[in-house]
């Protein structure tokens, strides 16, 4: 099954929720939160796949945090997203 098939399974689900045994609507959903459990696996080109790995590797993080990352840091530079400063009082731990 594929993932349109999930998705229309459950809007046609929806549609008609009083139809819908209690044990089918039961499958769908626990299929949905596979899905959506499973669902960490974005492609990208391979030369793309291979700066990831190696900058994953360099920093001890994983494929996807890094991926959480990049995406932070680029809404945070093009202002999508408000930028976390220190405060000048607040305890840096001997770091600057």
């Amino acid at each position: 099954m594929t993932s349109p098939d999930t998705a229309i399974l459950l809007e046609d689900a929806a549609d008609r929720i009083a139809d819908v045994s209690r044990a089918d609507l039961q499958i769908m959903l626990r299929r949905a939160a596979l899905r959506l459990r499973n669902a960490g696996g974005l492609s990208m080109e391979d030369d793309v796949e291979d700066a990831l790995r190696d900058l994953a590797g360099e920093l001890g993080k994983t494929r996807n945090d890094m991926i959480r990352f990049i995406v932070r840091e680029w809404m945070e530079k093009n202002t999508y997203l408000p930028v976390y400063e220190l405060d000048e009082d607040g305890d840096t731990d001997g770091e600057a």
